[in-house]
């Protein structure tokens, strides 16, 4: 077994490597770029490197400095991670050539997989079920038109050293075809450097079913199950479960062994991932192979109690797999949630900066009647006060629970989203909150297409409906009451104008332009129970109890009985008076008023916001890659006016109405801050 290994990634996976080989023993090194030297997995491993820049380009994508840097800490192996040159089979070559084991497959392997178009003709051999396509590289954008033209719109054009949702596009006519292409060229050539595109029909209403498989070097090949993938949004995924609520034993058999099928074909040793998309007849076809530990392996890990990485390493140093087939277990349910640097709220932009507050839910394990470890379980590669770099993924933590069935762990997911803690950037929790509230999700009803077809404008406030509102109201009314309580025993205080507690309040939730509702509250203390109220609002009832410290963001209690988590903050919206409260993915911001501060608040004018409607903002913080207008230029609604290139990918701003550029306030290749002004319209 091996003494130590240098891990060449960075983040949440290069953590998760780090736990795993100290809980074997194996020492670790870490290697960093500029944005990186704070950076939690360069604290957790044994040693670290600095092996360049911040861009992946000058540092994580260069082989000779990985290998450098083994050879100067005498590490024995390099663990890939994903992304990066996690499948770059010149990389595992290379490692191979310089005496260093690569836990991942072997190089040949890579090749043979690595490659889509190459991988489809060998699936096709292996007697493996295929999507219909060209699966030759594509010469240029008038080819990929013909092509697509001849298989059927609508078409998915793929960059065949793709992954991550990069470089890949639904063409659904000749013009989308052509621009497609393109874009798909470039961000290929862009992250992966190479640029060949193919074309396969694009299976509608499908889903994205996923084998996991695990090979070692004497010939043993085995599957893990399956994952369900098919909750993405742009192609990338957002909530993954295992196992899947819609495939049936026999499909899943079937999907198994086609997969081990395909992994002998090309003699495969290490973890693997064989992706099928599956429609609505449960009819597969096999869609790619990632030859890595996928970003979604701890459902697996969940349901089966294995720990894949070690596994991988194992294999690596020449170990048989410790199981067969027969004894790969299916227990309980679980579900990841990704966690990612992003506003919903803003058409989901990049957010980064500095992580004020980052506070994860506590992870738990425990026994249940039939001793199945279940629980939550957070993998990250971020602590609070670190910064998140805008050259990397957006993704800053995954949140994974298990339970005993799908609901179970449904609840679970609800529970721990209202526990999570984030401040200073913008995440996707309140996104992520709607759709496991979502009745089709819940059902197990969606295929890849369910959030494009479910939140087709975008995502809004209103799009997460609470199951009661006036709980939200009744929370703010009982923590104004308790800092109010607090209030009232500060000694010292003027003599008949102490602070009173009060029962009768009004709680006014603020709504845009000046909408705002007001309620009537009352709310009386239990003298036998500490922390206990009895709140009256709207007609509704409600028992609060908390013993939640004033000022902490996360408080736990109960509300008539039942557990509840919410996060609850003072000053931190556009009125410094109100509290915000949030859960289950719905915020308000509330003012908790008396009576007679309700009525003269009411007579408080609305003071509307600037027009900024003559300003192109950058809605993030990014590179601006483009500028494709001048002053004096005409241009019309839905016209490109520039592209940001913020954590890997490239967002296009488009005008929001005719009109005439006066000035261009921002050059290409300039780093914007949010909210920075591009360009004027006259």
């Amino acid at each position: 077994m091996f003494t130590k290994i240098l891990i060449a990634n960075r983040g949440e996976i290069a953590c998760r490597v780090i736990a795993t080989a100290r809980k074997m023993g194996i020492a670790t090194v870490a290697v960093y770029s500029d944005a990186d030297k704070e950076a939690r997995h360069v604290k957790l491993a044994d040693e670290a490197v600095h092996i360049g820049a911040a861009p992946s380009r000058e540092s994580y994508l260069l082989a000779d400095k990985i290998i450098a840097a083994c050879k100067q800490t005498g590490a024995q192996a390099v663990h890939p991670g994903y992304g990066f040159l996690s499948e770059n089979e010149a990389f595992a070559k290379r490692c191979e050539d310089e005496g260093i084991a690569f836990i991942g497959p072997k190089a040949f392997s890579i090749a043979a997989m690595g490659d889509k178009i190459a991988s489809k003709k060998l699936a096709n051999e292996a007697k493996v079920n295929t999507i219909p396509g060209y699966n030759d590289a594509i010469a240029g954008p008038e080819q990929a038109v013909e092509i697509a033209k001849g298989i059927g719109y609508p078409v998915m054009i793929k960059a065949s050293a793709g992954g991550g949702g990069k470089g890949l596009r639904v063409a659904f006519n000749d013009k989308e075809a052509f621009e497609g292409f393109a874009s798909c060229q470039n961000e290929a050539r862009n992250s992966f450097g190479d640029d060949r595109i193919f074309i396969e029909k694009f299976v509608q209403e499908p889903r994205h079913i996923e084998i996991q498989v695990l090979g070692d070097s004497h010939g043993n090949v085995i599957y893990l199950n399956e994952r369900e993938c098919s909750i993405q949004r742009r192609h990338q995924k957002v909530i993954e479960e295992a196992p899947s609520p819609f495939i049936s034993d026999a499909t899943r058999k079937a999907m198994g062994e086609q997969a081990v099928q395909l992994a002998k074909a090309v003699k495969y040793q290490s973890a693997g991932t064989v992706e099928f998309v599956v429609g609505k007849d449960q009819d597969f076809y096999f869609l790619e192979m990632n030859t890595r530990l996928q970003v979604e392996h701890p459902v697996t890990e969940c349901i089966t109690g294995l720990d894949l990485v070690e596994l991988m390493i194992r294999v690596a140093a020449g170990e048989k797999l410790p199981l067969t087939q027969a004894d790969v277990k299916r227990d309980g349910w679980a579900i990841e949630c990704r966690i990612n640097a992003e506003d919903p709220f803003r058409n989901f932009l990049p957010s980064t900066g500095r992580l004020v507050r980052f506070q994860p839910p506590e992870e738990s394990m425990f026994q249940s009647d039939t001793t199945k470890k279940l629980g939550v379980r957070v993998d990250t590669g971020v602590y609070e006060g670190g910064e998140i770099p805008m050259y990397y993924d957006s993704m800053i933590a995954k949140l994974i629970v298990h339970g005993t069935d799908r609901n179970d762990a449904i609840a679970k997911m609800r529970a721990a989203l209202n526990s999570f803690v984030i401040r200073g950037i913008s995440s996707n929790i309140p996104f992520q909150a709607a759709l496991l509230a979502h009745p089709k999700f819940v059902t197990g009803d969606f295929n890849t297409g369910f959030i494009a077809e479910n939140y087709s404008k975008g995502f809004h406030a209103e799009d997460v409906p609470h199951g009661d509102p006036l709980f939200l109201v009744a929370l703010a009314a009982f923590m104004h009451r308790r800092y109010r309580a607090r209030a009232s025993g500060i000694s010292g205080q003027l003599a008949g104008h102490e602070v009173k507690v009060g029962e009768q309040f009004v709680v006014v939730t603020l709504g845009a332009e000046g909408q705002n509702q007001h309620h009537e509250v009352t709310v009386s203390d239990f003298e036998d129970k500490s922390g206990s109220s009895a709140i009256s609002a709207g007609g509704n009832s409600y028992q609060i109890s908390s013993t939640a410290t004033l000022g902490q963001i996360r408080v736990q209690g109960a509300c008539n009985g039942q557990g509840f988590t919410a996060q609850v903050e003072r000053g931190v919206g556009k009125n410094p008076l109100a509290l915000r409260i949030a859960h289950n993915g719905t915020q308000i911001d509330a003012l908790v008023l008396s009576p007679l501060g309700a009525r003269l608040h009411k007579l408080m004018p609305f003071k509307a916001p600037p027009d900024l409607s003559k300003f192109l903002l950058s809605p993030m913080p990014g590179l601006l890659v483009d500028v494709a207008v001048q002053p004096g230029q005409k241009v019309q609604a839905g016209e490109k006016l520039a592209v940001i290139e913020a954590m890997k990918m490239e967002n296009i701003l488009f005008a929001a109405q005719d009109g005439v550029v006066g000035k261009v306030t921002a050059g290409k290749g300039e780093s914007l801050a949010v909210d920075q002004i591009i360009l004027e319209f006259q």
